[in-house]
Order: structure tokens, then C-alpha cells, then sequence
């Protein structure tokens, strides 16, 4: 709907005077005033098409009736909705489309909402008393409503009046709204049914319910931009397909699942629901997966969740993926934990097993306790560790896949509790040099505005990064900007999905990201392109960074990093030229010893074209996990206190030690492969780390050179693992306390836009599992800290509260009330009337001199480089299925079915040259160690290089990487290692 501050337009709609915004359509001003038109094409958020016809309308002088979805009202037209001409089309339309359809329905059968495309449900279809409705209240969503099951509004909220329609969707509900009876179809006009299509995991095609609507190809093409649904045939003979009319399961579909939202009918559908849409809750909650954070809608039924809809948040808008829309069932997987575990004396610890799949060898290692026991020896261990050996023996691990209060209670625990800062997380893994870059240069490590701020754009660089199987969602408003003009540059080692909507593709080599880079700044300072007003006023160390570009020349810098010279002055030149530029990096950026190098650069080439602090300009390291930006926010790293205030920095400490009740260490803890290191220390270092607290991490799998890492979790005296299911980390426990998944638990999360969101428990755990807020309180008494957080959920809203106050500076006007009013807010934050700040830097840098600081960068080559022996280079990251080290998504039916073995891919070449074909197993080889998998060819991989997914326990691509760090955010060299392939 378009802003209310828009010019009016007045016109007469069924004998009224009305008023509508300018550029709204007759069925848009119609809904907002209450006048109800039927639809069945159109759907908030889709380009309207006015093919089905059932929304006509007739408009005074003119002789044939105008569909009202995509006609614009003017000044002075008189519109009539509900003329008999009108309503005589509308019913003619709804009562041939039932003809048509099955008698027997597949989407509606017994009760349930009727949704309209990208999870919204018209407000206007059929209303009846909501006691007719099988449903009990839920959590408020993103205004604060009380909701009950059924079908949502276009808001995402859900009308508790609205009736359960037909066996047809929104076509049965038009239809009784409208009174119209279905007729049976003449026998000899009746057509050939389709024959169902089950070929998907996911997904059901039922096209004998389909009305051609085509609300699902404009959902593939258009707004995922996936191209898979078209639309074949003419007259009698049209239909919808899948590429060349392939099954659904044997075609390029990527399983988003946008197409079964906006499905009207049951043609297109999830299979957990065929039969029967009926549920007993939906749930307002954020997606578990990765840092988008796409607002969702579980649907519960008989305690269960059974089904997934993306909501109206603001990152996502309605759209999900596969891992958000079907990757819900790890949570009801029968290997959850759901009692205490204690390590049976006298069994050893394997670094080089996995866990058992089966109860009994799971029994023979381990043994069940009660809580009290298993908290008791938890923490007394560690109490005792502590005070035997000092407070630097004890070190923890948090999660960047809970919630902001888990965090915050963590990083507390080990500043207060073990006494040192030796805490961390993954952002050490994923991008600690890009904050490390960031604090440096721009004075804070978020991002300078929200991934769909692409739409303002006109050139976006995507380095480092595959976002169509890393952020799908993200992409997705990528391609919508590509589409409507925007400039993407993809630079990257590989070409990936995103490459065949770039304007221009950079397949530099990998390891020269330096070099690229390094020429692009070249170019603009030597041709006279860069910004000099803005860095006059807005930068700082500038000639340092013109005499050390100076030799970086693209002719020179073309054999480095394999670009041609001219498209680096190209690129280079419409960057600085365009009136908004903008770049999105991951951690094919950051995961190098050049990492922090490599961020420095894209800090330098936004500053010198003065691309920052206005729309459509600026910085975003994309978030690989739904909480990493929160779980840095909140502390959980060793150098830094909440909102990242150094540990160092006397009166940040001070204040903390003041509003703690308790004396802080100085000093930086150790990181995640130093921790490592000190566990694998003689027993003579001071220093030695000799027990841990693991929450919901999985070290034993992301962690690089894994036989080492292994090895060090091993020889811990006392480790303590807080987790969902027997991870390769809890296999090598101490103590195995069972946690709640995603969605049994209540609580914060921050997104990549520096979005906080709210999400709702909607499930019980299972057996005797424990809220993880609980039992992070709980060893926290035990180890001698007088905690008492008060309230449902282990008492979030205080524990948020007090976050809060910690983290002042950047949520203070983001109160537990507001949240659960509203779901989300970005921040910076700083009053309850402040609606948050998407876009930042838009006047000053949060420096000490507020300007942004130029950091000059050489060529530091990779730790470690391919020779006769290891000639190929391992790229590692995620796939669009699985995410992070598996533990969740591998336990999905859905996405485990269609991404079940672990794979190395190379390209055509590389295959040819090795006498290997694809589909047949290979073993990889390093310095490190190796694994058996699958060959998969993929010739967006360059030549001399492979890629594996790090997500497989069966063949875990870390047990080959390299511990190399980077200097400054001490992040692994996970991008680049040497390796050889073998038959």
C-alpha cells in the first residue's frame, strides 16, 4: 500500500464519495475503505496480472467491464463494485472456475485459512462467528494482536472472524461469499485431469486444481527470481510446467516454496499438509537458519509443528527458502537429548570417532542423571578447576544460533563466574576480520545499511560471497534490483548462481582479493573519480592510501589476480560514477590471513568514492548465522564487553565492574584456535586451558585442522556441552546437558540490518530438556554468583532488560514492551519514539575524530600455497540446503533428501584432466588429513581449485583446512589450502 503522505485522488465507488492515494488501484482504495471485490489472480506484494477476472468492476462511460487490480483511479471516476453487471461477471467467473476444478479438493479439505501469495490472507473473504474455527489464541505478532489459527491479513496478522473455506482455497471462499453454487461440469466438456506429481520431497503438484492464475510463475520469475515455473500451451492445452516440463523433482526448482504460498487452490502445496490444513496455533516467530532473519509463522498441530509460512517482517517480506520453509523437522528428530548425560568412568575419550547413531553405544559411553546432579557436576568441576589452577583455565563458547540473552548471560558468566575473558564464538570463524576492519575504520562493526537497500542502488558489488545459497532471501532483492536496472558485479573465485544476473563478473584467483581490490582504488584516485569533497570532510590518512595504491596499477595487478586490466577500470569507473554504490561481502572476503587486508580495502574503495551514509551506498558483511551480529552485540568475544567496548579500556571496564558488582580481567581472552592451542598446552603453562563450557557450538566440526581441534576437546580435564542433539563436541563431553531448539524458547535475535526481532516459543521441548537460558543461571549459582532473573522463560524480559541497559548506546529505546508490540526494531535505537536507524554514517563516523579512518594494504599471500605434491586450492563454505556443521539441517527430511551426501566440485576441465567423471567418489587429500566423498561438477569453479560444504560429519571438509590466522581479527584461513584429489 502505498504512504499515506501521497497526493489524493477523489472518486465515487459504489455511490460514496471516496478518496484514494495516488497510483492506487480501484481494488487497493476499495479494500482500504471496506468494500469487498473478490480475487483470485492478484495478491499483495506481486505485480497484478488481471487474468482470472473476477475482480471487474464497472466504470461509468465506459463499455467494458476493467479489472480493478491493475487499473489506476483517476480524478472524477465513478466506480461501481457492486452493480448486477458487475456482480452477474464476477459470480459467472467463480462459478466456471468451480466447474473446472476436482469435486474433491486437496488444500481445504477440513478448515483452515485461506492464504494469499507470500503468506498473507485477504481480509475481505467469507466471515463467519470465530467459534466455527478449531482454535486457540497464540502469541501476538509484529503489532501486538492476540491472534487465533487460520488465515492471516495482509500485515501478517490473522482475522479470528474469517470463516474456514472450501476445498478450494480463496476460489471455494469467493465463491460463498458471493453465493455461488458449484455446478458439475457436462461429461463432454469436462477435461483430462493431470496426473499428480509427487516427484518433490517438499512439494505436491496437484495441477487438476489449478485455475491458471499464475500467481506461481510470477512468484518463481519474479519475486524469487528463480525462472523454474512457466507457463506452456494454448487454449485447452495451457498449463503450467516446470523447465522444460520436467517433474518438479527432477527440475532446477530450488524448493523456496513461494510458489506453494501464493498457490490460491491446493495446486501447489506441502506435502506435511496434504489432506488437511487444519491447526491448532501459528506462532509469530524468526527463521533459525541464517542472518537475514526472515519473520515466520510456525503452524502447530497436536503440539507439533507441521508446517512454515514467511510473515510481512522486514527483511523478507512474506519470502523464505528451502532451509526456513521445510527445515523445521529437526526439531521433533528422535535423536534429540532429553536427559542429563554424565561420561561413565573409565571410557576414554576418541577424538577420532563420531557419534553412534544408536541408543545402546550411545548408553555404553554415556549414562543418564538428574539435573541436579548433572548441574552439580557441571559446575563444580569447573569451580574446581578454577580455583586450583586460576581463572585463564577455564574458557566458554556461546552461540550465534540463540538468543541475544543467551549471550549476554554467557559472556557474563565467564567474565564474572570464571573470572577471565576467554569466551567466544563463531563470528572468529565467519567474520571477525571484517569487524576487526570495521571498528578500525568506521568505528563499528554492523552494517551501514539493511540488504534490501539494493533497490536504491544503482551499482552493487557482491564480493566474496554466494548469497543464493548462503542468504537466499537476500538474493532474491538482489535480482529484483538486477531486474529493474541495478548494476551487479559478482567478484568472487567462483562464478556462483548470482553470476547470470551480474552486469560484470570478476573471477579473480583466489588469495588476490588484495590485488583486486588494491587496482580498483588505483583507478579511481589516478583518473580523478574519487569523492574529494567527501574526503576532505569525512576522511582521514588519505594520501597514505594514494602513495601505497600507486603501484597497483591494473595492468600490473591483471597477471596477479587474472582480471582483465580494462573491466577493472570499468568496474572501477562506474562505481565512483554512480549516483549509489554499494557492497555485500561474506567470508570468501574474511576467512583469509589477509582477511582484515581484504576489508580494509572495500572500507577505502566505499570512502574515496564517497559511497557511505546515504541510500543505496555503503558496507554489509552479510551474517552467516541468525544471531551472530546479536552475539557480538551482546559481547560474546574475548576483546570486547558489550557493544563493543574493549576490555582493555579502563573506564568501559570500570563501568561494567560497577554494574556487575564484581572485578573484570584486563586483559583480552584467547580466541576459539588459541583456546585450542592452550588445551593442548603442557601441563606447566600458566595459562593452559583446562575445562570448558560449550553452548550450542560445534567446535569439533567448524573448527579448522579438526584432527588438532579434536584432539584438544579431548584432553580437556572437564568439558561441559549444552546442546539439541549429540553433536561431534558433545560426543567428547564431560557432562551433556539437553538444551531447546529454536522454536521452544523465547527471545531476541539480531539480524544482519541490525534488526533485533522477537521470537516466540511455540513448541514444549522434549522429554527433560531445559530452556538454555535456565541452565546457563544454573551453573551460574552453582559456581557462587547470587543471580536471580525473574519471570516466564527464565525471566528473558529481565535478562533483555538488563542487556539493555548494558548495550545503551545502541537498543535503549528498544524496551521488552516495544518488541513484543511491534517484533522488531533496528537499531541504533536510543528513545521509545526513535523508529530506529536503517542507515547509518549519514553524517559521522562513530571515530573518535568521526571520520572514517584509510588503512593502506600490501600482498600477503595465502599461509600455505598448492606445489607438485597438493596442486589444487580447497574452497570451503555452505550450500543452499545445509547449513553451519549439519547438526539441524542435516536432521531435516526435507533438506537432507535432497542434499544427502557430502560432494567435491570441480569444474568440467579439472574432471577431464584427472580421468574422473561426476557422481563417482573421490578421496581429498591435504597436509591434514582427508576425506571420501562424491565428484560434482560445477564449472563455475575455477580452474586448479575445488569447493566442499563444511557440513558433513562423514567427511568434514575442516579436517583439511588450515589453522593459519589472520594477524588482527584472528579468523582461520578456511578459503585457502592446498590439496590433491584422488580416485
Amino acid at each position: 500500500m502505498k504512504s499515506p503522505d501521497l497526493p489524493l485522488v477523489s472518486f465515487r465507488l459504489d455511490g460514496q464519495d471516496v478518496q484514494a492515494l495516488q497510483g492506487e488501484t480501484i481494488l487497493q482504495a476499495a479494500e482500504r475503505v471496506g468494500v469487498e471485490i473478490p480475487r483470485l489472480c492478484f495478491t499483495q506484494g506481486m505485480r497484478a496480472d488481471g487474468n482470472c477476472r473476477a475482480c471487474v468492476v464497472e466504470i461509468a462511460g465506459e463499455r467494458v467491464l476493467a479489472p480493478s487490480c491493475c487499473r489506476i483511479v483517476t480524478p472524477g471516476m465513478e466506480v461501481q463494485a457492486r452493480s448486477e453487471r458487475a456482480l452477474k461477471s464476477q459470480k459467472m467467473v467463480l462459478e466456471l472456475l468451480l466447474a473446472d476444478v476436482p469435486a474433491r479438493g486437496f488444500k481445504w479439505n477440513d478448515g483452515a485459512g485461506p492464504s494469499t501469495g507470500s503468506g498473507r490472507t485477504d481480509s475481505s473473504l467469507l466471515r463467519t462467528p470465530a467459534s466455527s474455527v478449531r482454535a486457540e489464541p497464540v502469541e501476538a505478532q509484529s503489532a501486538g494482536q492476540s491472534l487465533e489459527a487460520g488465515p492471516s491479513t495482509g500485515s501478517g496478522r490473522t482475522d479470528p472472524s474469517l470463516l474456514p473455506p472450501g476445498q478450494h482455497g480463496e476460489l471455494s471462499a469467493w465463491a460463498a461469499r458471493l453465493g455461488v453454487q458449484p455446478r458439475p461440469a457436462l461429461k463432454a466438456l469436462e477435461r483430462t485431469q493431470p496426473a499428480p506429481d509427487l516427484s518433490h520431497p517438499a512439494m505436491a503438484v496437484n495441477l487438476d486444481a489449478c485455475i491458471q492464475c499464475t500467481r506461481c510463475v510470477r512468484a518463481c520469475r519474479e519475486v524469487q527470481v528463480n525462472d523454474v515455473i512457466g507457463f506452456a500451451g494454448r487454449g485447452a492445452e495451457a498449463r503450467i510446467v516446470f523447465d522444460l516440463e520436467d517433474p518438479m523433482g527432477a527440475s532446477t526448482c530450488v524448493a523456496c516454496g513461494e510458489c506453494v504460498q501464493a498457490c490460491p487452490t491446493g495446486a501447489l502445496m506441502p506435502k506435511t499438509l496434504l489432506g488437511s490444513q487444519q491447526v491448532d496455533r501459528e506462532v509469530a516467530s524468526v527463521c533459525p537458519f541464517c542472518g537475514v532473519g526472515c519473520q515466520i509463522s510456525y503452524k502447530v498441530r497436536d503440539e507439533k509443528i507441521v508446517a512454515v509460512d514467511g510473515r510481512d517482517g522486514p527483511a523478507n517480506h512474506g519470502r523464505l527458502c528451502v532451509k526456513g520453509r521445510f527445515g523445521w523437522d529437526y526439531a521433533h528428530h528422535p535423536q534429540r537429548l532429553t536427559v542429563p548425560l554424565i561420561r561413565r568412568e573409565g571410557v576414554p575419550k576418541d577424538p577420532y570417532a563420531l557419534p553412534p547413531a544408536g541408543p545402546d553405544a550411545l548408553a555404553a559411553t554415556f549414562r543418564e542423571a538428574s539435573w541436579d546432579e548433572a548441574l552439580d557436576f557441571a559446575a563444580g568441576r569447573l569451580k574446581a578447576l578454577r580455583d586450583t589452577h586460576g581463572a585463564r583455565a577455564l574458557a566458554g563458547f556461546g552461540s550465534a544460533k540463540g538468543t541475544n540473552e543467551e549471550a549476554y548471560l554467557f559472556q557474563k558468566l565467564v567474565r564474572t563466574g570464571f573470572g577471565s575473558n576467554n569466551v567466544d564464538h563463531c563470528t572468529r570463524l565467519c567474520h571477525a576480520s571484517s569487524v576487526a576492519a570495521l571498528l578500525e575504520g568506521v568505528g563499528s562493526g554492523a552494517v551501514s545499511n539493511p540488504v534490501a537497500d539494493v533497490a536504491e542502488a544503482e551499482l552493487v558489488l557482491v564480493i566474496g560471497a554466494n548469497p543464493t545459497s548462503n542468504h537466499p532471501v537476500a538474493a532474491t532483492w538482489m535480482k529484483n534490483a538486477a531486474r529493474a536496472g541495478t548494476k551487479i558485479v559478482l567478484a568472487d573465485p567462483r562464478v556462483t548462481d548470482l553470476g547470470r544476473h551480474a552486469w560484470r563478473t570478476l573471477q579473480f584467483r583466489a588469495d588476490t582479493d588484495v590485488a583486486l581490490l588494491n587496482a580498483m582504488i588505483h583507478t579511481v584516485i589516478a583518473e580523478g573519480l574519487a569523492d574529494q569533497a567527501f574526503i576532505e570532510a569525512r576522511a582521514s590518512n588519505f594520501e597514505a592510501l594514494k602513495a601505497s595504491v600507486a603501484a597497483f596499477t591494473p595492468e600490473a595487478m591483471e597477471p596477479v589476480c587474472g582480471v582483465p586490466a580494462a573491466t577493472i577500470r570499468e568496474v572501477a569507473r562506474a562505481f565512483a560514477a554512480a549516483r549509489s554504490a554499494m557492497i555485500l561481502w561474506g567470508m570468501g572476503v574474511s576467512q583469509h590471513v589477509h582477511g582484515t587486508d581484504n576489508a580494509r580495502c572495500l572500507i577505502a574503495l566505499c570512502a574515496v568514492t564517497g559511497q557511505i551514509g546515504k541510500p543505496g551506498s555503503g558496507l554489509h558483511p552479510l551474517r552467516g548465522q541468525n544471531n551472530v551480529q546479536g552475539a557480538s552485540d551482546a559481547g560474546l568475544i574475548p576483546m570486547m564487553l558489550p557493544n563493543y567496548q574493549r576490555v582493555d579500556n579502563a573506564a568501559a571496564r570500570t563501568w561494567f565492574q560497577d554494574f556487575w558488582g564484581t572485578t573484570l580481567d584486563p586483559e583480552p581472552g584467547y580466541t576459539v584456535v588459541e583456546i585450542m592451542d592452550k588445551a593442548l598446552a603442557p601441563d606447566a603453562d600458566p595459562h593452559k586451558v583446562r575445562g570448558m563450557y560449550v553452548q550450542g557450538e560445534n567446535p569439533a566440526m567448524s573448527d579448522p585442522d579438526l584432527n588438532h581441534a579434536r584432539e584438544a576437546l579431548a584432553a580437556l580435564e572437564h568439558l561441559v556441552v549444552q546442546d539439541i542433539f549429540m553433536t561431534e563436541t558433545a560426543w567428547l563431553a564431560d557432562v551433556v546437558l539437553p538444551a531447546t531448539a529454536w522454536p521452544e524458547k523465547t527471545g531476541t535475535v539480531t539480524n544482519t540490518d541490525r534488526t533485533v526481532q522477537l521470537g516466540r516459543q511455540a513448541i514444549e521441548p522434549p522429554g527433560d530438556a531445559r530452556p538454555d537460558l535456565w541452565l546457563i543461571q544454573q551453573v551460574a549459582r552453582r559456581m557462587g554468583l547470587a543471580w536471580h532473573y525473574e519471570g516466564e522463560h527464565a525471566g528473558v524480559a529481565a535478562v533483555y532488560e538488563e542487556m539493555r541497559q548494558a548495550m545503551h548506546g545502541a537498543i535503549a529505546g528498544i524496551g521488552w514492551e516495544r518488541l513484543q508490540r511491534e517484533g522488531s526494531v533496528t537499531y541504533p535505537c536510543l528513545a521509545e519514539d526513535d523508529p530506529g536507524q536503517p542507515i547509518v554514517f549519514t553524517d559521522r563516523f562513530p571515530t573518535e575524530d568521526g571520520r572514517v579512518r584509510l588503512v593502506p594494504t600490501q600482498l600477503v599471500p595465502a599461509d600455505e600455497r598448492p606445489d607438485p605434491d597438493y596442486p589444487l586450492v580447497l574452497i570451503t563454505g555452505r550450500q543452499l540446503e545445509h547449513w553451519h556443521t549439519g547438526s539441524m539441517t542435516r536432521r531435516s527430511f526435507v533438506l537432507d533428501a535432497i542434499e544427502p551426501v557430502p560432494t567435491v566440485a570441480l569444474n568440467g576441465r579439472e574432471l577431464a584432466r584427472r580421468g574422473l567423471v561426476a557422481g563417482q567418489p573421490a578421496t581429498v587429500q591435504s597436509r591434514r588429513g582427508e576425506v571420501r566423498c562424491h565428484v560434482r561438477r560445477d564449472d563455475g569453479t575455477p580452474d586448479g581449485a575445488v569447493f566442499m560444504a563444511f557440513a558433513y560429519a562423514e567427511a568434514a571438509a575442516n579436517l583439511l583446512t588450515n589453522a593459519a590466522l589472520d594477524p588482527f581479527g584472528k579468523i582461520p584461513e578456511f578459503k585457502y589450502c592446498a590439496v590433491r584429489l584422488l580416485p
